[in-house]
């Protein structure tokens, strides 16, 4: 049986300032609420990473604003999160995180099945800016060829 996955932020300057390597799925420990407003889509993952401590992942900088009904009870915004996967798999990301250049980035928060709140990550490499440069004429002489090719298929 398929899951339904509906994303609630996507990390969209990752691909642009990373190379992405690798992607995993991780759980997140959330107040009340955090979920609620989750839900509601008031997510940033602007600027924000993935760090290991003491043999556990924390999301650090990531914004889930407060929720309006809870009042003064409400959660501070950018305090650090606990993700949640299996041993092996965080130490594999220790070991490249390590290694010279690697990080790990959230790229999407998504909710499973309606119910379950997932993290999508990611062992990345930086990109430097020729790098970003390229890409970006690499993307324009890809857009002008299909427009070329469009216009030569009007035209028959």
């Amino acid at each position: 049986m398929k899951s339904k996955e509906r994303t609630v932020a996507t990390n969209r300057k990752a691909r642009h300032d990373y190379f992405i390597d690798e992607t995993y799925e991780a759980g997140i420990v959330l107040t009340g609420t955090e979920i609620k407003s989750v839900r509601h889509g008031r997510v940033s993952l602007r600027d924000s990473y993935v760090q290991v401590k003491n043999g556990e992942l924390w999301l650090i900088d990531t914004h889930i604003a407060p929720y309006q009904q809870a009042g003064r009870n409400s959660h501070k915004p950018k305090r650090p999160r606990k993700l949640l996967m299996h041993r092996h798999e965080i130490n594999r990301l220790q070991g490249k995180v390590q290694e010279k250049g690697y990080t790990v980035i959230p790229l999407r928060f998504y909710l499973k099945d309606n119910k379950w709140t997932k993290v999508e990550i990611a062992l990345a490499r930086g990109k430097k800016l020729y790098d970003k440069r390229q890409a970006i004429h690499k993307r324009d002489a890809q857009r002008e060829m299909e427009r070329a090719l469009a216009r030569q298929e009007g035209r028959l």
